[in-house]
């Protein structure tokens, strides 16, 4: 029965004696400045490119029919128009509505016409 070698003190690195100066971290990004964008990217959310054609959404009819369940509609318009339906036959006559809610609505009849009040 032998006891186990000591290693050689040799190889060991010295323990230093006093206090160690902390390293310096790496600059951070400015104020602003995304972090992970590449460069060249631009980050500034622009207007959209693409030209209007001067359309804009006035009605909307939002139908819900989801299997087995009773069918619902909704039409909706900017002129102050709002009619809801419940029910497969009602639902269908509030989509023939809302369809001929767009001949007759204030918000999409020609101005051109009119003579000034």
């Amino acid at each position: 029965m032998s006891t186990p070698r000591r290693p050689s003190l040799k190889s060991l690195p010295v323990t230093p004696t006093g206090p160690r100066v902390a390293a310096q971290a790496a600059p951070g990004p400015a104020v602003g400045e995304p972090k992970g964008a590449a460069a060249g990217v631009r980050t500034v959310l622009r207007p959209d490119p693409h030209r209007s054609d001067g359309r804009y959404p006035v009605a909307w009819l939002h139908i819900s029919a989801p299997r087995g369940a009773v069918p619902t509609a909704t039409s909706k318009c900017l002129c102050g128009r709002d009619r809801r339906a419940v029910g497969h036959s009602k639902v269908l006559a509030l989509i023939a509505d809302h369809t001929a809610h767009r001949d007759v609505c204030p918000l999409r009849t020609n101005q051109e016409g009119r003579q000034a009040a």
